[in-house]
C-alpha cells in the first residue's frame, strides 16, 4: 500500500561528513543532518546548538527604525495617548501584548485595539480609526498588520493621528504613508533577516527604543510572547527566529507569566518541557479560538494580566471557545467534503475552491488547511459576509498562493498574505470566473514536483544507530519548524513485535525491531490505520519513514517513533522472536 512518493535526500560528500563528525565527536548520521542544514564546521555547529542573543542583528539596520524610535520616545516624553493595534491571531495578540507591556513599563499612556474578526475583519479599518480618534489617540502602532492599509493610514493622517507600522506581511505596490514603516520585506529595506514574525518586528522596535533610553535588556522580558508567535505563525526557525523562539521557550519553561501558566494548566500541561510543536498543536489553537469566534482582546488580557486568578478565568474562556471551535470545525469540514465530492472535478481542477454562505468565518482557514492536507492541492474556503464572499486560501509546500491570487487580482476586492496562506474577498457574481482563473493559474504554474505528494527523507538509519548519546544530541536540534524541521529517517526491513492496534479514529500503535536486534521502539502512526490490515506480524517486513520524539512515562523520558509512511514488503518474512507474544 503506497500513497506517497519517498524522496531520499542525496547524502553530502563523505569527506565532509567524516570531518564534521570527528570535529564534534558525533555520529556520521548526525553530521549528515547538520550539513543538510548548512552547518559544515565547529563554529557553525556551536551557534546552532547554542543559539545566543549576542547573534541577533542590530534593530537599527531595519529601514524606518530611527524614525520609529524617535516618534515613540516623543510620545512617551509628551504623555501622548498611544494605541497598539494588533490582529486577532496568535501572532497579532502576542505582538499587541508585548508592545503594550513594554510601553506600560516605560510609563506610557497606552491601550490596545484588536479588531473583531466577525464584524470588522482583518487589519486597520476606517471605522476603527474613527473610534480611536474619539478616544483621543495621538499615535497608532500597528503590529502584525498595516502594510496594506494605504487608505486607512491616509484617513488617520487626515485626522491628525500618526502611525508606526510594524508588520511582516507582503506589501503591495503602494506603501502606506505612515510616519515610520517597519517591515523587513518591504522594498528598500536592507535588514539582513527577512522572515521575522509580527511579534519579532515588534520586539525589534521595543529593543531599539530600549537601546536609545538606556534599557536595552528590557525587551528580553517579552521573549516568551515572541516564541509563542514565532512557533504558531510557522515562520522559518532559522537565524534570528531560532534564537528568539529558543530563548522564549526557555523563559516559558523557567519563569512563565501568569497567563501562560493558566493556559498550560487548562490544556493539562505544565511548564518545564514545552516545545515548539506543543505550541503549534496545543497552545496556539486555544489562543486563536477566541479571535475566531469572537473577541481576541481576551487573549491580550490573558497575556497582560499579573493576577493569577484572573488568568485562570481567562484561560477557561479560551478553553471553552476552543471546544466550541472544534465542533464548528468538524461540521464545516464534513460539509466541505460533501461539496468536494459533488462539485469538484479532481481530475481537471488542481485547486479546491468552495463557497457556502453560512460557514463560520472563524474556522474556514482551518478547514482549508485540512483540505490541503487531505487532497494535497491548494484550497480556498469562502463564506458570505455583508453580501461579499470572504475567506482564506492555503497552499501546498513549495507553491506560492499569494502569487496565484495576485494573478487573479482584477477579480478580487482585496487580498493579502504570504506564500503559504492568504485572505481574500470577492464579489459573489465573480466566484465562478475566479474559480476558473485560479485553476488556470495553477495549471500554468504548478510543477510536477508540486503535484506529487512526497515524503522527504533526510537519511537512512539503522535502529542500532539510535543510541542514548544520539538521542541527546538530536534533542539539541530543536526548536523545530520550517527551515529546521524535525529530521525524517528511513529504516528498512523492520518487523513488528506485535500486530498494530487501531487507536482513536484512524491511528495505529505497535512496537518495532530491526534485523532481530534486541532494540525495540514503541511506534505510533497518525492517520495510518489503513495499514493495520496490510501488515501481518511474523509474515511481513516493512520499510518505514518516521521521526523520533520523546514521550514521558511514569516521570521518565523515552524515545518513540512517529510513523509518517509505511511500505509493506510482500512475501518477505520477518525474524520475530517466537517468545514475543
Amino acid at each position: 500500500m503506497q500513497n506517497k512518493r519517498w524522496n531520499l535526500k542525496e547524502a553530502p560528500e563523505e569527506k565532509s561528513i567524516l570531518t564534521l563528525a570527528d570535529s564534534l565527536n558525533i555520529s556520521n548520521i548526525l553530521a549528515i543532518l547538520l550539513i543538510q542544514r548548512g552547518i559544515t564546521n565547529f563554529y557553525e555547529a556551536k551557534n546552532y546548538f547554542r543559539p545566543s542573543l549576542e547573534t541577533l542583528h542590530d534593530p537599527f539596520l531595519m529601514n524606518g527604525m530611527q524614525e520609529a524610535t524617535q516618534r515613540v520616545i516623543y510620545a512617551l516624553t509628551h504623555n501622548e495617548k498611544i494605541c497598539v493595534y494588533g490582529d486577532y491571531d496568535v501572532d497579532g495578540t502576542c505582538s499587541a501584548a508585548l508592545m503594550y507591556l513594554f510601553l506600560k513599563e516605560l510609563g506610557a499612556n497606552v491601550e490596545t485595539y484588536i479588531p473583531n474578526r466577525l464584524t470588522e475583519g482583518y487589519g486597520v479599518s476606517i471605522t476603527s480609526i474613527d473610534i480611536l480618534k474619539e478616544r483621543g489617540i495621538n499615535l497608532i502602532i500597528t503590529v502584525d498588520c498595516g502594510i496594506t492599509a494605504v487608505d486607512e493610514i491616509d484617513h488617520a493622517n487626515s485626522l491628525g493621528i500618526e502611525t508606526i507600522v510594524c508588520d511582516h506581511h507582503q506589501p503591495k505596490e503602494k506603501i502606506p504613508n505612515a510616519y515610520a514603516l517597519l517591515d523587513p520585506i518591504k522594498p528598500g529595506c536592507n535588514y539582513p533577516f527577512k522572515h521575522l514574525s509580527g511579534a519579532g518586528v515588534a520586539f525589534k522596535l521595543a529593543r531599539a527604543v530600549g537601546d536609545r533610553i538606556g534599557k536595552k535588556e528590557l525587551a528580553l522580558k517579552y521573549l516568551d510572547l515572541v516564541a509563542l508567535a514565532g512557533a504558531a505563525d510557522i515562520v522559518p526557525l532559522v537565524d534570528e527566529n531560532r534564537v528568539l523562539v529558543k530563548e522564549g521557550i526557555d523563559l516559558i519553561n523557567t519563569n512563565p507569566r501568569p497567563g501562560i501558566v493558566a493556559l498550560l494548566k487548562s490544556a493539562r500541561m505544565e511548564p518545564g518541557n514545552l516545545n515548539a510543536g506543543q505550541i503549534v498543536f496545543t497552545i496556539a489553537p486555544r489562543i486563536n479560538a477566541v479571535g475566531r469566534l469572537g473577541d481576541a482582546n481576551r487573549a491580550v488580557d490573558l497575556f497582560t494580566t499579573d493576577d493569577p486568578q484572573r488568568a485562570i478565568e481567562l484561560a477557561q474562556v479560551l478553553e471553552d471557545e476552543n471546544i466550541e471551535r472544534r465542533k464548528i470545525d468538524e461540521m464545516t469540514f464534513s460539509h466541505a467534503m460533501q461539496l468536494v465530492d459533488s462539485g469538484i472535478d479532481m481530475d481537471s481542477d488542481l485547486g479546491i475552491v468552495l463557497h457556502y454562505a453560512d460557514w463560520h468565518p472563524g474556522v474556514i482557514g482551518i478547514v482549508a488547511s485540512r483540505l490541503v492536507e487531505k487532497f494535497h492541492r491548494p484550497a480556498v474556503m469562502l463564506t458570505t459576509i455583508d453580501g461579499v464572499a470572504k475567506g482564506s486560501a492555503r497552499s501546498i509546500h513549495g507553491f506560492n498562493i499569494y502569487e496565484a491570487l495576485q494573478s487573479c487580482e482584477d477579480l478580487l476586492l482585496q487580498f493579502g498574505g504570504h506564500e503559504a496562506a492568504a485572505g481574500l474577498a470577492i464579489e459573489l457574481e465573480k466566484l465562478e470566473e475566479f474559480k476558473e482563473r485560479f485553476n488556470s493559474v495553477l495549471r500554468k504554474n504548478m510543477t510536477d514536483e508540486n503535484k506529487l505528494h512526497e515524503v522527504h527523507i533526510d537519511t537512512k538509519i539503522a535502529f542500532a544507530d539510535i543510541s542514548p548519546k544520539f538521542l541527546r544530541v538530536l534533542e539539541q536540534f530543536a526548536p523545530y519548524g520550517p527551515g529546521n524541521m524535525r529530521p525524517v529517517f528511513m529504516s528498512e526491513n523492520v518487523s513488528l513485535v506485535y500486530p498494530p492496534r487501531i487507536v482513536g479514529v484512524n491511528h495505529i500503535v505497535t512496537s518495532l525491531r530491526q534485523n532481530g536486534n534486541d532494540k525495540v521502539f514503541d511506534a505510533i502512526g497518525f492517520n495510518l490505520g489503513a495499514f493495520a490490515s496490510q501488515i501481518d506480524k511474523g509474515k511481513n517486513l516493512i520499510d518505514i519513514v518516521y521521526t523520533i520524539e520523546t514521550i514521558q512515562k511514569d516521570g521518565k523520558s523515552y524515545p518513540q517513533i512517529r510513523l509518517k509512511d509505511i511500505h509493506v514488503k510482500e512475501n518477505q518474512t520477518s525474524m520475530v522472536d517466537s517468545n514475543v507474544k
